[in-house]
């Protein structure tokens, strides 16, 4: 496994954590509030912001479980060396996005945390805590892309997603 995998599969292990968390909080946050009218000023936010962690960098180890959405009712179809030309081609989209979204999602986060922007909430939170997610997370997607394009050339099968309909 390489160095790039590993930290992607730590990455997913935070993620789940966060997600477990958002759960938790929301579910305080039902019980605090209609169970005893006491909402709490800080769930919402803080469960938001855990969802959103979560997702991001959950996304790079998911590629390696081969679990984003795929639509391959024609690539299918498709001989082999054609699904592998496909799936090439499809890597190569990712990491090329992924890494546009990375560069112009760090100067988003780099601007809000100059301008010391919050989220103007109760809280009111740093913006940038939650903003330097997209970074971290597509660039971390784009450098497991780069993994798996290198591994799809030894692979058996040439597939980047579920083998049901």
């Amino acid at each position: 496994m390489s160095l790039i995998s590993r930290i992607s599969w730590l990455a997913c292990m935070i993620g789940a954590v966060l997600m477990a968390a958002t759960g938790a909080m929301l579910t305080y946050e039902v019980i605090a509030r209609y169970f005893f009218v006491k909402p709490t000023i800080w769930a919402a936010e803080l469960s938001q912001l855990c969802l959103i962690w979560g997702c991001l960098l959950a996304m790079a180890h998911l590629l390696t479980l081969r679990r984003h959405i795929t639509v391959n009712a024609v690539t299918s179809l498709l001989p082999e060396a054609g699904q592998r030309v496909c799936a090439y081609l499809s890597l190569i989209v990712v990491i090329v996005f992924s890494a546009i979204v990375a560069f112009w999602g760090f100067d988003i986060f780099l601007n809000s945390f100059e301008r010391g922007r919050t989220t103007g909430s109760i809280l009111n939170l740093p913006i940038w805590i939650s903003e330097a997610s997209v970074p971290i997370g597509f660039g971390l997607l784009a450098l497991q892309g780069v993994v798996e394009l290198a591994r799809l050339k030894d692979a058996d099968s040439a597939s980047l997603g579920a083998t049901h309909e």
